[in-house]
């Protein structure tokens, strides 16, 4: 018998999908063919290594020789030699002590903010922060303050403002005894090294100088910064002057600039004994494939090597930004790879992005309410392989299709 309408669990997904389609807002899967005839500035490949031969020989390799799987969570069966090795050459290239893989970037971010603040704790979130940092910091259990974007002073202030030395009721004016100290109201900031919808970076340094002042640990999403900002790609941490600080915990993805896939967390080694021993999305969650593991470690290798990639990344970034706002579009300058271009509304973003694609170009299209502000945009994405004539040409397409306001 067909079901009676009003007995339809899932009557309101038809509701919500009628308004997104009203808005302007519906999103589509649409599969890329193996080779693509587009010349690609929508992924986040950002030193094109994904299909440097280097790489994918070295994919297939681990993949023979481990398995297509990793068989189980890593404290089980998922944990094996070449895991270590990664995580060994991320940390001593990236300047930590130690670092911990997992299956994706999201589940890094996911296990940095549970594991390392909790019920009692206070999580400072910056604005725009990706949404694997927004969901952690829902999943703290913490009390949650979101500060405004890149905004030093404001983590400063409320830092202050916060009691972050632990008290109990009826001791609030006791005094601890002689040559004791109470203990510290457990404080984490969490914010983007590089924010992955305008490519602007944060201000680290005095990001990390505020938490000092107060004793809070800060933690950076280095997804877009890795590869691409610090010394030969080190990232922007390193660039920061930040690099094995004892009070910061980095997270990076391999599947951006490494073109590869997983995530890592990278810091001191007590905080990764702490991770391996209490983050969920590590202690539950099946181990990187072994494919995907040699994959980034060839490509952490073939960077070490290539040092100059990074820089390329960084300069055709900056010539597409001066091409793009020359040609009077408004775009926001880029600190590492990625380069936004404002439209003038959902719907025409979108019809700017299929316009692109009929001239040979992929970009990428951010709508709202994946964008916080309510700003539509095209995202590109300069890669270091790409030619100065690639990005002419890709300039010229780009403003050719640009909507008028």
């Amino acid at each position: 018998m067909p079901q009676d309408r009003h007995d339809d669990p899932f009557e309101w997904i038809d509701e919500e999908s009628e308004r997104r389609s009203r808005a302007g807002l519906v999103r589509t899967l649409k599969p890329r063919p193996a080779d693509s005839p587009l010349l690609d500035l929508a992924g986040n490949d950002y030193l094109g290594l994904a299909r440097h031969p280097e790489v994918t020989a070295a994919a297939g390799a681990a993949a023979a020789r481990w398995g297509a799987g990793s068989t189980g969570s890593r404290l089980v069966t998922g944990h094996t030699e070449l895991h270590a090795t990664l995580e060994a050459e991320l940390a001593a290239f990236c300047g930590f002590e130690a670092a911990l893989v997992f299956s994706s970037g999201y589940a890094a971010n996911l296990a940095a903010v549970t594991a390392l603040s909790g019920r009692d704790a206070l999580v400072l979130s910056d604005a725009v922060n990706h949404a694997s940092l927004i969901d952690g910091c829902r999943l703290s259990r913490a009390e949650v303050a979101v500060v405004p974007h890149a905004d030093p002073e404001a983590v400063r202030k409320a830092l202050e403002a916060a009691s972050l030395v632990a008290e109990t009721a009826g001791e609030a004016a006791a005094q601890p005894p002689r040559g004791a100290t109470r203990p510290r109201r457990r404080a984490l900031v969490v914010t983007d090294s590089v924010f992955s919808v305008d490519g602007n970076a944060a201000p680290l340094p005095a990001l990390a100088a505020s938490c000092r002042a107060h004793g809070a640990a800060l933690v950076i999403d280095d997804a877009h910064g890795f590869g691409v900002l610090g010394d030969g790609g080190r990232g922007a941490p390193q660039g920061a002057g930040l690099a094995g600080a004892p009070d910061v915990v980095v997270t990076v993805t391999l599947s951006k600039a490494l073109g590869s896939q997983g995530g890592a967390v990278l810091g001191p080694a007590r905080v990764i004994e702490h991770l391996v021993n209490s983050a969920r999305t590590f202690i539950f969650d099946t181990g990187l494939n072994p494919a995907a593991v040699g994959a980034a470690l060839a490509s952490l290798r073939l960077l070490r090597r290539e040092p100059e990639r990074a820089a390329r990344a960084r300069a055709l970034a900056t010539g597409l930004y001066e091409r793009l706002t020359a040609a009077g579009l408004s775009a926001v300058r880029p600190d590492a790879s990625v380069v936004s271009v404002r439209a003038p509304s959902p719907e025409q973003a979108v019809q700017w992005a299929a316009d692109c694609r009929a001239a040979g170009l992929a970009v990428g299209c951010f709508r709202p309410p994946s964008v916080t502000d309510g700003i539509s945009r095209l995202r590109l994405t300069a890669r270091a392989d790409l030619t100065d004539q690639q990005i002419e040409e890709a300039a010229d397409a780009i403003v050719r299709t640009a909507p008028t306001a």
